[in-house]
């Protein structure tokens, strides 16, 4: 202490005799002395314990003798270890105003202005001995007495053996103490059994300013497992390092490896990527359950669209392609199909990047670009190897796109992967990539592309009874259906309402129409038309069968698809829908455009079937056409066959009007393409429902 004279008494010695210790030899302690120095001394000379000296500082001052062991761990944050360490001071509460912290020196002002300006917040001292005061910083900031305290009370029957690494550890040299010491193995084991046992299919953990985060993405959706302190969660990043022999030494550049562990007897492969991220890590695990083993039959796609798919996968040549974005399940799907292929009739050969899944009697090769085995050069390498059909991981470039069609075309059936929004988009992706919209019309067989919903949890979902509640009303109005169950949320589904994922599928079979259309660059829209027209449901039809069935919500439609406006072709629609009436006599379409606008529709007129095939040549925006038959110069049949001929207007609706009709006539005008037939002799209200009924059919 600063301006004491030799003669002064240190103020520990004064609290010792001022509380009756004064009948024994005053110790020779210097009242410049510190107070950690000075305690031993006092505390040996006056035989008192540290607890009993501790007290007596406390009542002299005023102050609460500090309780370490209910140290609030999130105060240590507040102040780095050499603060704490410079000060002798351990942090024990904070809130918003106060900040609390034991001390063996209440006389501290340096250190009480020190750690007030650092946290912001009035600082409070509370007394405990310099050794209680040394020993609580050794086991809240060493790292490994942070994750032993992490582990306490979570799971206590994790062992070093919960998760079991099959490879190898790595390189002997990695010998730290602070990734192999037991604390940081259990609880770098309780992240992957707990992730596993959540059915995760990626575990997050992620740096912070002061505390990091592990997260679990459970059904597609990132749910917070734990925090942790960042010394322990560096040390967690650097275990898992270790066993995806990655470089712990290195953080400054993104990083991958994979392992392949056990955990209850079951084999999981891991893939780790890791980042710089803010001076610290950020690590991703894929978790991928090795011994899984699903079909097609075992997937749950909606029969209609698993029979399309199955029709696609008979082609013994061209390419079939597989959209969707990360982690929407297309690797699964074309798994499942190369296990129903996999017959020991046909040549299978796949090059991934990484291999996902073992299939048995599938010959599977893993991309290395740093040794040059890109997706182009194994493709290439594996036409030489007489296979029937190729699973590419994914078409990244022209090369690989190139090759791809080229092995197509020379005999070879390619399952592909492209990042695409749907199964149209597949192929202005696979344009941008360099392939001629000719080549793409020639190779491309189907395209397939998926989303996954989320099931209701069926322990918690309850039936939708009486009125309902604004936002389902909303829903409803906006995609016309009523939902048939809500998700509510219980410990089975980790409170989210939902359990398990549903496939959505939308399947395009690329038929005659629909090449000659890609062949002639026509729109997205155009296509969607065509695609429609052969059979494929969109992705929000499907989704909204879904709902029917009481298996997921409409809000979690609208999460994953979006509100799926004018599921005909997905274009956002201005103004009323718009019906094109066909008919010599000027009387007949002065009423019909009566009855149409009077129900809200905008209607246009074409006086012959010349004027009306040049009006659908400029647009062919239209959700109806009504076409009368028997009209001077070009009738309502030939009028039809150019429809129908054409790729643009290939998928409107038609509507033809009769004068009079029989069975064979209608036969043959539905076989000619026509969408529906009415006698022009209906009255008013069959005729509107004849327009009703086909417009609803065709959306």
């Amino acid at each position: 202490m600063t301006g004491v004279n030799a003669g002064a008494v240190h103020w520990l010695v004064r609290i010792a005799e001022r509380a009756g210790h004064g009948d024994v030899d005053r110790p020779e302690v210097s009242a410049a002395s510190g107070a950690s120095e000075a305690w031993t001394h006092v505390a040996r000379a006056y035989d008192l314990s540290d607890d009993e000296l501790s007290s007596l500082v406390a009542e002299y001052f005023r102050l609460n003798v500090a309780d370490m062991s209910n140290a609030d761990p999130n105060a240590a944050l507040l102040i780095p270890e050499t603060m704490a360490r410079k000060h002798r001071v351990f942090p024990i509460a904070e809130d918003d105003r106060y900040f609390v912290v034991a001390t063996c020196d209440p006389t501290n002002v340096e250190a009480e202005r020190a750690l007030g300006f650092s946290t912001g917040r009035t600082l409070l001292f509370e007394v405990a001995s310099p050794g209680a005061i040394q020993d609580a910083i050794d086991e809240r900031y060493s790292p490994e007495r942070a994750v032993e305290s992490l582990l306490g009370g979570l799971a206590e029957d994790v062992g070093e053996d919960a998760v079991k690494l099959v490879e190898e550890m790595g390189p002997e040299s990695i010998t730290e103490d602070d990734v192999t010491a037991t604390p940081v193995v259990k609880l770098t084991n309780l992240i992957i059994r707990d992730a596993i046992n959540a059915g995760a299919s990626d575990i997050h953990i992620e740096p912070g300013r002061r505390l990091g985060a592990v997260r679990y993405r459970v059904d597609g959706v990132l749910r917070k497992h734990m925090d942790l302190p960042m010394a322990a969660l560096n040390r967690i990043i650097s275990r898992v390092k270790v066993l995806a022999r990655l470089d712990i030494a290195d953080r400054l550049r993104p990083q991958d490896g994979k392992a392949r562990v056990q955990v209850k007897a079951r084999g999981f492969d891991l893939r780790v990527s890791t980042i710089p991220a803010g001076g610290a890590e950020k690590c991703v695990i894929r978790v991928l359950d090795s011994g899984s083993s699903l079909s097609l039959d075992d997937l749950e796609i909606p029969a209609n669209e698993l029979e399309r798919l199955r029709d696609l996968m008979t082609n013994r040549d061209g390419v079939v392609v597989v959209t969707g974005p990360t982690g929407s399940g297309k690797t699964t799907t074309l798994y499942g199909a190369l296990r129903e292929l996999a017959d020991g009739k046909v040549n299978i050969m796949t090059v991934e990047d990484p291999i996902e899944y073992e299939l048995p009697g599938v010959t599977q090769t893993q991309v290395h670009t740093k040794q040059g085995m890109t997706f182009a050069s194994a493709l290439r390498a594996m036409l030489r190897q007489d296979p029937d059909v190729i699973l590419v991981g994914e078409i990244r470039d022209k090369e690989t796109a190139v090759t791809a069609a080229q092995a197509a075309m020379t005999g070879h059936l390619v399952l592909t992967t492209v990042h695409a929004n749907d199964a149209v988009s597949s192929v202005a992706r696979l344009a941008d990539m360099g392939l001629q919209y000719s080549t793409i019309s020639q190779v491309l067989r189907g395209a397939i592309a998926q989303r996954l919903l989320r099931r209701v949890c069926v322990a918690c979902a309850e039936p939708v009874r009486g009125q309902l509640t604004p936002d389902e009303q909303r829903l409803t109005d906006r995609h016309g259906i009523e939902p048939v169950v809500r998700a509510v949320g219980c410990t089975e589904c980790g409170f989210t309402g939902y359990r398990g994922r549903l496939p959505v599928n939308e399947v395009l079979i690329g038929g005659p129409r629909f090449q000659k259309a890609v062949e002639q660059r026509k729109g997205w829209a155009t296509l969607s038309r065509v695609a429609q027209q052969g059979g494929m449901r969109t992705l929000h039809e499907v989704g909204l069968e879904w709902v029917t069935q009481g298996k997921t919500t409409l809000v979690e439609v609208e999460r994953v698809l979006g509100q799926g406006l004018d599921d005909l072709q997905g274009e956002v629609q201005s103004g009323p829908p718009r019906i094109l009436l066909v008919d010599d006599d000027e009387d007949a379409r002065l009423l019909m455009r009566s009855l149409l606008e009077r129900d809200g529709y905008e209607v246009e007129e074409a006086e012959d079937g010349h004027k009306a095939l040049d009006m659908l040549k400029e647009d062919q925006d239209f959700k109806l056409i009504v076409l009368d038959l028997a009209m001077p110069g070009l009738d309502g049949r030939q009028v039809l066959d150019q429809i129908r001929g054409s790729v643009d207007t290939a998928a409107l609706p038609v509507l033809i009007r009769t004068a009079t009709g029989n069975d064979e006539l209608e036969a043959e005008l539905l076989e000619a393409g026509a969408d529906d037939y009415v006698e022009k002799s209906v009255d008013a209200n069959r005729f509107m429902a004849r327009v009703h009924a086909v417009t609803r059919r065709a959306m």
